[in-house]
Parts: structure tokens; C-alpha cells; sequence
């Protein structure tokens, strides 16, 4: 017992002097003498514990432990988490400063240890480090998959999509015999963004569910899609101990790496069966048609890897796939469920923007892709949500690639950045109540110029802003056009937020849902 205590201690003692060594070095880069202390003056920082640093003040959701740790200590401060050094960025002004003037040294991606087999090792999408990689994975991704041609021919994708959705609610209405139907919209919008990514990426399509009820309202893929992001986006958005305190990554007593590296290959998996049915086709002879901008990704994507198979390679093309989807389904359903809260619970807001519809549509028809430009205030309902309810509300972390300075202060090489968009999004000093659901404040470009960066800003923007912006007003549209709503059981909306990467509700939304009568060519078309 005596030599495990000993033990036990001379562990401690050692982690106190590496820590303590390690923020000595520390303070003396922040004021080598006086002559460099101004121009190497870190951020300020709250107290932090030895070892641990400052990983006691995590909380969750973490944006609002963030939020309040900046109302302390300023618009730019760092913490200590583990053997990671942050700053976190809360201003419009410095956000501006490090996606700007300092976008190069900020473009590359911390990377996590128990996070690489998600990640294809550091090599994917999303979470590359800055170069020549990154930049053809950029450049695939921007000309054969986001293009503006590319994306202005998904409208019909949606729209397409749009149609089964509608029709199986209206029939859960019918159903309930009361002409009203409650439904959890994440699952059926989430079924939509996969429909329509599916059949954009493979050219293939869901497997329709024939029932209506609770269990029943998604595909088979869309419900294995949708389970795996359910279980591995908690695991990728939380603070893993291990990634911050190297000595305990020999324990992982919970198996996080395990559980990811697990759910990571059940992502593969959906999408090499999409890839390989694919380049079965076109083994086939079936090759979705001679324009390019028909065919589906994955078939350009094989075409291509024909002619460049050292650049197309196989994992190259599921690393961009599982990005796509990833990015697509999620964050999409997710923001129209955002949207729909806030309707339920401003019931004046939702009826001016069905009345905008009902002007510029009519209810002899289904809103499309013309309509969108011609409805301004549901754009500004959409962009009031992004403003409130961002889906990255940290957008993806960031790291320094070399020394610089942001609001004058002394940022060194490998720092992460956290740049708190929530906190900057609804900032009291840019936005008049800022914590208000107000969409008039976009109306007439009242807004034009105040700082929102909803997907990101600079070389690490996300791309599918314009695909997920047309897919949000044409889903969103539909469903304000098509129906009535109603909370359940008359009871405020809860809007308190999850935690993790994104900016998920804590509980689904339901809602009621009654087909409106305005409507009723249409429903019998679509039956």
C-alpha cells in the first residue's frame, strides 16, 4: 500500500513540475524583457489549476461557458486545456482580423487523437491541414460537386424531394382522424436532406417507407445514416480527456477511440456501397447521361479516375462523399427544425410569411426554386435563425500555423482558435436585442453590413453554403405553404440547445401539423 502511494505521488509531483516548467516557458514568450513585452503580450486568461489548466471550465453547451467567460476577460482570452493552448475569439472586429489579415496562419485544423479515424487520419474534408491536399480536395469539391450550375440543378432535386414529404404528412394528418397530425420533423427533414443528397451524389434514391407511424417515417438508409451521426457527432463535439492530457491515453477506459473508429466505418460503408453500385453501372454501360452536370458526383467522380487515378483514388472520393453527407444532412434538417421553433413560438411571423407565399406562389402549386428570389421575408426568417441558431455556433476549430497577433496581442504557433459566432452573432453592441427573433431586421438591407459568418469565413468557409441555403427555403417554404402548425398542446417551444460540434435542440421539435384546406388541389395531385 505504502509503495502505490508513493507511486501515486511521485506521479503527481512529476505532472506539477512539467506543468509548472511548461508555464514558466510560457510566461517568458508572453515578456522575454521590456523592450519585446508589449509586442509579445499574450491574451489575458482566467486562473487555471496545474495539469488540468483550464479544462475545469468546460461546460456544456461550451459557447455559453465561452460567452460568459468573455463577459470576464474581453473579446480575446486563452486558456490552458491540458497540453493545449486556445484563444477564443468573441468580436466581430477580432473574427474579422484572424479570417482576414491572419487567414493563412489560421487556415490549418487541430487535430485530436481520438478523432483520426473519423477524420481519415487528418486527411479528410473538413479537418485537413492547409495545403496542397486540402487544396485539391477544395478544388473536386468546388468544381464537381458545388459548382453554381451544379447547385442551381439541385432546386429540382429538392423539389422532387419535397413532393413524398408533404404527401406522407398530409396522409398522417388524415390518418389521425381528426384531420391533425403530431410529428417530429427532425426525422422527416433529415430523411429529406439524405434523399436529395443520395440522389445528387449516386444518382440513386431512398427506400420509401410505406407506413406513416413514429417508427416507420424514415428509410431504411435514412434511419442507418442518421443513427451513426447521432452516436459519433457527441463523440466528435466532446472534450475527450485524453486529447488534452497525453499521459492518460493509455487508459480510454470508455473505449472512445473504439467507439469511433467503429462508427467511422459504418459512414464508410454506407458510402463505398453508394461507390461501388455506382461504378457497377457504369461498368454497365449506365452512365446517367453525357452532360457532366447531370451525371451524378459519384459518376464524375469515377470518370475522372479514369484519366487521374493518382488524384481520384478511391479513398480520396469517399472522403469527399462522407463530408458531403455529413455536412448536408445534419446541419440542414437541423437548421429548419431551429426555424420552425421559432415560428411556433412567434405565430405572427409565421402567418406574414405564409401570407408572402400565398401572394407570390398562389396554393395551385408547390413552391420551386423560381419562387425564391421573390421571397424576401422568408429569406430573412432564414437568415434571423442562422443569426440566433448558428449550426457550427464554434465553426469548426482552427490552429496557428506560425506566431501572429490578433487585437495586438501575441498569438504563438499551434494555438487552437475558437471563434464564438453565437456570442458574436448576437453581440448587444452590434445587434438591437440581439436575443430577439426578429426577421425584420434583414428587411430593406437594414442589416446590410453588420458582421454574420453562420458557415465559417476565409479559406476554411464552408462551400455548401449556397446548396444548403437553397434547400433550407425550399423545405422551409413548403412546409409553411402546405400547412398549418400548431404547438403541442399549446405549450412554448423549449429552445434550450445541445452541445457537441453543432447546434442541435435538446429535445426534437413536435408538432401539429394540419393540411390546409387552400391546398387541397395540390394534396390530390400528389395522391
Amino acid at each position: 500500500m505504502d509503495k502505490a502511494y508513493i507511486a501515486v505521488f511521485s506521479i503527481a509531483i512529476l505532472f506539477l513540475l512539467v506543468d509548472y516548467f511548461r508555464c514558466r516557458r510560457r510566461r517568458g514568450s508572453g515578456s522575454n524583457n521590456g523592450e519585446n513585452k508589449g509586442m509579445l503580450q499574450l491574451p489575458p486568461s482566467p486562473p487555471a489549476i496545474p495539469f488540468f489548466g483550464h479544462l475545469h471550465l468546460i461546460d456544456k453547451p461550451l459557447h455559453a461557458a465561452l460567452s460568459r467567460l468573455a463577459e470576464r476577460h474581453g473579446p480575446v482570452f486563452s486558456l490552458r486545456l491540458g497540453s493545449r493552448n486556445a484563444v477564443v475569439v468573441s468580436s466581430p472586429e477580432c473574427a474579422r482580423e484572424c479570417f482576414t489579415d491572419n487567414d493563412v496562419c489560421f487556415a490549418n485544423r487541430p487535430q485530436f487523437p481520438s478523432q483520426m479515424p473519423a477524420t481519415f487520419y487528418g486527411a479528410g474534408f473538413g479537418f485537413a491541414n492547409y495545403g496542397a491536399h486540402w487544396r485539391n480536395l477544395r478544388r473536386i469539391a468546388t468544381v464537381h460537386l458545388l459548382s453554381a450550375h451544379r447547385v442551381r440543378g439541385m432546386a429540382g432535386v429538392v423539389s422532387g424531394e419535397i413532393r413524398p414529404m408533404v404527401q406522407r404528412m398530409y396522409r398522417a394528418a388524415a390518418a389521425a382522424g381528426v384531420g391533425v397530425a403530431r410529428v417530429q420533423l427532425k426525422r422527416r427533414l433529415f430523411e429529406l436532406s439524405l434523399s436529395v443528397l443520395m440522389e445528387a451524389i449516386a444518382q440513386t434514391k431512398t427506400t420509401r417507407p410505406e407506413a406513416d407511424d413514429a417508427d416507420t417515417d424514415m428509410s431504411v438508409e435514412a434511419q442507418e445514416f442518421k443513427n451513426v451521426l447521432d452516436e459519433l457527432n457527441p463523440l466528435l463535439g466532446a472534450a475527450n480527456l485524453w486529447d488534452y492530457l497525453p499521459a492518460l491515453r493509455v487508459f480510454d477506459v470508455l473505449g472512445v477511440k473504439r467507439k469511433i473508429a467503429t462508427l467511422a466505418n459504418r459512414r464508410d460503408a454506407f458510402v463505398r456501397r453508394l461507390i461501388d453500385a455506382e461504378r457497377q453501372r457504369m461498368d454497365n454501360g449506365v452512365d446517367g447521361g453525357d452532360d457532366g452536370e447531370k451525371k451524378s458526383v459519384i459518376s464524375v467522380l469515377l470518370s475522372l479516375q479514369k484519366t487521374e487515378p493518382e488524384v481520384y483514388k478511391d479513398i480520396v472520393i469517399v472522403n469527399l462523399c462522407a463530408a458531403l453527407f455529413a455536412a448536408g444532412t445534419e446541419t440542414t434538417a437541423m437548421t429548419i427544425e431551429w426555424a420552425m421553433s421559432l415560428l411556433l413560438n412567434h405565430p405572427k411571423i409565421l402567418k406574414k410569411a405564409k401570407a408572402e407565399i400565398d401572394a407570390s406562389v398562389g396554393n395551385s402549386r408547390l413552391i420551386n426554386g423560381d419562387d425564391m428570389p421573390h421571397l424576401s421575408y422568408l429569406q430573412c426568417i432564414i437568415n434571423e435563425t442562422l443569426r440566433l441558431y448558428p449550426v457550427a455556433p464554434l465553426l469548426i476549430p482552427h490552429e496557428s500555423s506560425a506566431d501572429c497577433k490578433v487585437n495586438g496581442y501575441h498569438i504563438p504557433s499551434g494555438t487552437m482558435l475558437l471563434v464564438n459566432v453565437i456570442a458574436i452573432q448576437r453581440d448587444p453592441m452590434v445587434w438591437k436585442e440581439p436575443n430577439e427573433f426578429k426577421p425584420e431586421r434583414f428587411e430593406n438591407g437594414e442589416s446590410e453590413g453588420l458582421f454574420m459568418i453562420p458557415f465559417g469565413m476565409g479559406r476554411r468557409k464552408c462551400p455548401g453554403e449556397t446548396m444548403a441555403l437553397q434547400t433550407i427555403g425550399l423545405v422551409l417554404g413548403a412546409l409553411i405553404q402546405c400547412f398549418d402548425w400548431d404547438r403541442v398542446d399549446g405549450a412554448e417551444v423549449d429552445m434550450t440547445q445541445g452541445s457537441g460540434l453543432t447546434n442541435p435542440r435538446a429535445v426534437p421539435l413536435e408538432a401539429m401539423c394540419k393540411p390546409r384546406e387552400a391546398m387541397s388541389d395540390v394534396f390530390r395531385e400528389l395522391l
